[in-house]
């Protein structure tokens, strides 16, 4: 069974953001007609301006969140650098394979003089927090979004959440970190086994929710610039990002969640409210990417001289 897994691996990523990418095609194709009615006023694109900047501003805390991990991890990259090695390689990961970004990281901290497997740990740690982070986020948001839910899922929502924090102590994450370390090269691997978390990282998990919250808060704007938004329909909003964005974080074979993301957030938010799901959704994609490829050309060498 296990060789069996291992030849249908390579082509499993394919598999899946194949099928991916065929219902979000289909779903523009059957809702193309009600996107194409959209129009951006003046007073929209300046709230799509102000997404823009807010997104790009989320990215660069992410890289000083990261540079608060390393800093964990005793590890020799200072913020400033840090944040510019983040913003770098962040664009990486719409590369096929989705882990170059990574390896972009861990390069940095080793010509630091840094431990690879240190380094290793710190960007397997960090996506952890994230998805704990948009998990969290994810529930909240849906708890306020004032629609109505049963005892029992009340009760999957507190035990989400009690999980969150107690999956995050010291000894659950160790234990994931190290395991997750396998899949890399065996001599970062064994370097890593001896490193080990100390502290429960409150901080940093306290910083990615700030994270999450800015690209949330972009994804809310582009629809606010597109369509009427009412307040009580923002928490709807922040729920179906969080959960898409998280999905898109974790399932395999979509670099940068491409294709997953949009695909979640359409079936989670509700036509009749939102007419403009598909531009919009489609928008903040745009959005998202644009604002990487500026953080990392401004993280360029000689642009911050």
């Amino acid at each position: 069974m296990k060789k069996v897994l291992a030849q249908i691996k390579p082509y499993l990523r394919w598999f899946i953001l194949g099928g991916v990418l065929f219902f979000l095609l289909k779903t523009i194709k059957d809702r193309f007609a009600e996107v194409a009615v959209v129009r951006v006023d003046g007073q929209g694109w300046l709230i799509l301006a102000i997404a823009l900047t807010i997104t790009i501003m989320a990215h660069v805390w992410s890289g000083w969140v990261w540079t608060w991990i390393l800093a964990i991890f005793k590890q020799p990259l200072g913020v400033k650098e840090g944040i510019k090695v983040y913003l770098l390689t962040n664009i990486a990961k719409y590369s096929p394979g989705n882990i170059w970004h990574f390896y972009g990281r861990i390069t940095a901290v080793a010509k630091k003089d840094g431990s690879r497997g240190a380094a290793t740990l710190s960007v397997l740690l960090e996506p952890l927090l994230m998805a704990a982070a948009a998990l969290l986020i994810g529930i909240v948001s849906s708890s306020l979004s004032g629609t109505k839910v049963g005892l029992a899922q009340v009760w999957l929502q507190l035990a989400s959440l009690t999980a969150i924090l107690i999956g995050i102590q010291p000894r659950i994450l160790n234990a994931l970190l190290h395991r997750l370390s396998r899949s890399k090269n065996k001599a970062d691997a064994l370097i890593a086994k001896a490193v080990k978390l100390t502290k429960y990282p409150l901080i940093p998990f306290l910083g990615e929710i700030g994270f999450v919250v800015g690209r949330g808060s972009g994804f809310v704007l582009t629809f606010i610039a597109l369509q009427s938004v009412a307040w009580q329909q923002v928490p709807q909003l922040f729920t179906a990002f969080s959960f898409a964005w998280l999905l898109g974080l974790v399932v395999p074979g979509a670099p940068g969640g491409l294709g997953v993301f949009e695909v979640t957030a359409y079936s989670l938010l509700d036509n009749s409210q939102f007419p403009t799901e598909i531009a919009a959704v489609a928008l903040y994609r745009l959005i998202s990417i644009l604002a990487e490829a500026i953080a990392a050309l401004i993280s360029l060498p000689g642009n911050h001289d």
